[in-house]
């Protein structure tokens, strides 16, 4: 029974990854689609932009950018605006970040570009500084623990959970194991 009860959770943590992975796949490719369409609304702008200056051209008028293209101009920057963060979601999904001199998609924790040699900017790490704050909070209760006298049956449960706590587990994946 057990070997079967290993093999069902084995399979579900799989069937957990695979589906966390697919899930990112679709995401990023659902972000390259949708960029895509941003940046072709920005070269229509730019077309836009280049007939009015052309058309100016022509007729030999002066152009204005400030009162006669203006409108383009902010549409240019929102659809950049947009993209940019589509493409800092898609990073974030690949665990990577872009070069800040050269642009080039990079590993997160890269110190060097290895595309130009830039220095990176070290980003503080999320989940180090969870670690640090559970550990905080761990160590908070295990204080209040020890300044409150247990009871019998506290005591009980403590030495028969004990055993099946192994290093490295935490007792939220025990209590996992259990239901």
């Amino acid at each position: 029974m057990e070997f079967f009860d290993k093999l069902g959770k084995k399979a579900s943590e799989a069937y957990k990854i695979t589906a966390d992975k697919t899930g990112k796949l679709a995401k990023e490719t659902k972000n390259k689609l949708k960029m895509s369409e941003l940046k072709s609304q920005v070269s229509d702008i730019y077309e836009e932009i280049g007939k009015k200056v052309y058309e100016k051209h022509v007729r030999e008028e002066e152009i204005s950018i400030k009162e006669e293209l203006e409108e383009e101009c902010t549409k240019i920057d929102a659809l950049n605006d947009e993209i940019e963060v589509l493409l800092n979601e898609t990073l974030e999904l690949k665990d990577k970040k872009q070069c800040k001199n050269c642009y080039k998609q990079i590993e997160k924790d890269a110190k060097f570009c290895p595309e130009c040699g830039a220095k990176q900017e070290q980003e503080p790490d999320k989940e180090q500084d969870k670690e640090q704050e559970n550990n905080q909070e761990n160590e908070q209760e295990q204080k209040t623990q020890d300044s409150c006298p247990k009871t019998t049956l506290e005591k009980t449960v403590e030495v028969e959970i004990a055993p099946q706590i192994k290093e490295g587990e935490s007792t939220q994946y025990i209590e996992s194991e259990e239901d």
